[in-house]
């Protein structure tokens, strides 16, 4: 299957976005360590990418706190239930390690959500900046714990 990619300046860094013909397969940051190697042809005209590129702007610039974009990130069935779990985490909102395991209904599974939050390849779209330690602290982000730290401030009203 074909994939296209295109690139987007913003204030956090260049962001790469990467798409098939069912939807998007990832959103990094340049220092994120989960940007596979490969990306395909760049495409900056595809729709998929356009409208991706249109709604992160918004984002960025506080006009956009839900997105409205096709997904279609691979992974395990258990690393999908987490990443649409991860969707319905209110914008603005943060929520534990905990509170991700119970709202896949296994409590137990607090490390392996820890794993699969961390594989979730669409950031940004996929708000896995929203899950943070039990007590609080911010815990690991693949784009870094400082994006991470100024995405949660842009949702609490701040602006980059």
């Amino acid at each position: 299957m074909k994939t296209i990619y295109t690139t987007m300046p913003s204030l956090l860094g260049t962001i790469t976005i990467q798409a098939n013909e069912y939807g998007l397969l990832g959103i990094w940051f340049e220092t994120c360590t989960t940007k596979p190697g490969e990306l395909g042809q760049r495409d900056s005209e595809h729709p998929v990418l356009s409208l991706a590129v249109v709604q992160l702007a918004e984002y960025f610039s506080g006009l956009r706190n839900e997105f409205d974009l096709p997904l279609a990130a691979t992974g395990t069935a258990f690393q999908t239930q987490v990443w649409r779990a991860l969707t319905t985490i209110p914008y603005g909102e943060t929520w534990s390690y905990q509170d991700l395991a119970n709202a896949i209904g296994n409590p137990k599974a607090v490390r392996a959500v820890g794993l699969a939050n961390g594989r979730n390849p669409i950031s940004i779209v996929v708000p896995c900046h929203r899950v943070i330690g039990k007590s609080g602290k911010l815990t690991g982000y693949a784009g870094g714990v400082e994006r991470k730290q100024r995405l949660l401030a842009l949702e609490q009203g701040t602006p980059l």
